[in-house]
């Protein structure tokens, strides 16, 4: 080969392995997000009712506990269903606990709460943990919430699925462990968790992606 072919191959070589390392950073960002579809995706364009249900020890300790994450729960789905064009009509939260109050049988029983709203579906979280103090180390805060969630149709027909088991979920804040008690970060903290909380719920009704 001629000293001018060889540099014509060179020229080419080096032409490709910069438009290789054009392209790359565009490879590489693509390659790093993952679509996550959503694990129940019949609750756009319905009426629904989320119902929360604790046990009595967190209702001592948290008298509105479960008032709280059904209404944080409700907020992100509406926002996020709305952000969508899935809007998805939710009952009031509050109508959903005046409820519980008067029916007390109601807090275990979605189906009822879903006749009394004329709801298409009921979401039902059931927390079976609930702790915003480290309980190793009382002085220290570190919420937990541990819950099932499952989606009961109310309309179905008989040969129908009536309930939908969906993943449980488990939230814990601040991820990196436990920060002091002290006269204003309480509150901050259970707010946070409950953000959280409501995040990985309302999740389970809508794709969406996340980077790895």
């Amino acid at each position: 080969m001629t000293s001018k072919g060889i540099r014509c191959t060179a020229a080419a070589v080096a032409l490709l392995l910069a438009s290789c390392n054009l392209l790359t950073p565009l490879v590489f960002v693509g390659e790093h997000k993952k679509k996550i579809s959503a694990e129940f995706d019949k609750l756009g364009h319905s009426r629904a009712a989320v119902l929360v249900w604790t046990d009595p020890a967190t209702l001592f300790d948290y008298p509105h506990a479960r008032f709280e994450l059904a209404t944080y729960i409700g907020e992100k789905l509406t926002v996020e269903m709305g952000q969508r064009n899935l809007a998805t009509q939710l009952v009031d939260p509050r109508d959903v606990e005046d409820f519980i109050q008067k029916d007390i049988d109601a807090q275990i029983d979605p189906r009822a709460v879903g006749r009394e709203f004329d709801a298409d579906y009921v979401v039902y979280v059931e927390v079976f943990e609930f702790q915003i103090r480290d309980p190793e180390v009382p002085q220290f805060l570190r919420a937990k919430i541990q819950a099932s969630v499952s989606v009961h149709d109310i309309h179905a027909d008989a040969d129908m699925p009536r309930r939908y088991e969906l993943n449980p979920v488990t939230c814990v804040y601040p991820e990196g462990g436990p920060v002091v008690l002290d006269a204003t970060n309480a509150p901050l903290i259970r707010r946070s968790a409950y953000q959280k909380f409501a995040e990985q719920v309302a999740r389970k009704f809508y794709d969406y992606t996340v980077a790895l």
